[in-house]
């Protein structure tokens, strides 16, 4: 184990807002985060640089996370105009450490050190402290990730989970199935599981009842459904929703025997955590015939923290500079 000190910087950048924070090493707690325009700035580093001169914190070690993928020096941001070379990207900051790293990647490794008053458990047991653990998340897309831990080191597995065949398990998530797949081809779980996915559902959903409505947002959608009076296709988009998550979830701590817990991430479940609480997720996620039981003990939590992925960008940079998580 190494004694950290100083500071560094940690950044968790998406197709609109880069949000930046100094880290401090010696614990891993964050400054309160600057966010700042991609439409604004012309380049990842002018940004890195304001905020230098913003804050006046001196760092020589950075993890930057960003939602796309990173196993290439170049990067090419995927919904933002930004593009960089991590190498010289490291050299024109003047960074002894530089990682960049998946948002998922630091979205899971949050699960290391985040509050536990920042979690909703619902469902299952205790998590067993060195099984493996699966997080994913609905935002505009879908993420997943899963994390193992060997000795005194956590792992983070990374991929493209979220593009797994939808798997639909009764007549009604059929239909919304073969809809999907007649407007757009292949239906993977991120059509239904983010915050488009909720407009994709509805749609379906609605054309089926033939009131379609058009116009709506994935907001107005929520909005209604949790309304006195809701409307009944966003009423039912959202419960469907909620029940699909809890399917995805299931398979996923099947796949690996996630008894470290199923952590539910991203900005879509936490607007509406209470209504996700008292849905059919936690049921769906235990409807798996035979293995019932097996996945009954298996906790399932809701990531509420605002700032999990820039806590896990910082965990993720202690853990490589030495510090035992």
């Amino acid at each position: 184990m190494t004694a950290l000190s100083g500071y560094a910087l940690v950044g968790d950048i998406g197709g609109t807002n880069a949000r930046l924070a100094i880290c401090n090493l010696a614990d891993g707690s964050i400054s309160d985060p600057i966010i700042y325009s991609a439409l604004e700035h012309d380049s990842l580093e002018s940004v890195i640089q304001k905020f230098r001169q913003d804050t006046k914190v001196d760092f020589t070690a950075a993890c930057i996370a960003i939602a796309c993928p990173v196993n290439q020096d170049y990067i090419k941001m995927t919904n933002n105009p930004w593009a960089f070379s991590k190498s010289q990207l490291k050299v024109n900051l003047g960074l002894d450490t530089l990682l960049v790293v998946n948002d998922f990647t630091a979205m899971c490794m949050s699960v290391t050190c985040l509050d536990k008053k920042t979690l909703v458990k619902i469902g299952g047991g205790e998590p067993d402290p060195n099984a493996p653990i699966a997080v994913y998340g609905a935002g505009t897309g879908l993420g997943v990730a899963h994390l193992i831990k060997h000795n005194d080191l956590w792992i983070p597995l990374s991929g493209e989970g979220g593009h797994v065949d939808l798997a639909p398990a009764n007549m009604s998530e059929d239909m919304i199935l073969i809809t999907l797949r007649a407007r757009i081809g292949h239906v993977s779980a991120e059509r239904v599981l983010s915050g488009p996915g909720l407009l994709n559902l509805y749609e379906a959903i609605a054309m089926r009842n033939e009131r379609l409505r058009t116009g709506l947002t994935p907001a107005d959608i929520t909005a209604s459904a949790l309304s006195a009076n809701p409307d009944p296709d966003c009423l039912e988009a959202l419960n469907t929703f909620c029940r699909l998550m809890g399917r995805f979830g299931g398979n996923l701590a099947l796949t690996l025997g996630t008894f470290g817990g199923v952590y539910v991430a991203g900005g879509v479940v936490p607007r509406f955590i209470d209504f996700f609480k008292n849905s059919k997720f936690r049921d769906a996620f235990e409807d798996k015939g035979r293995f019932k039981d097996y996945l009954s003990r298996i906790p399932t939590y809701v990531i509420t923290e605002p700032k999990a992925g820039l806590l896990g960008a910082a965990a993720t940079l202690r853990q490589e500079l030495g510090a035992v998580l």
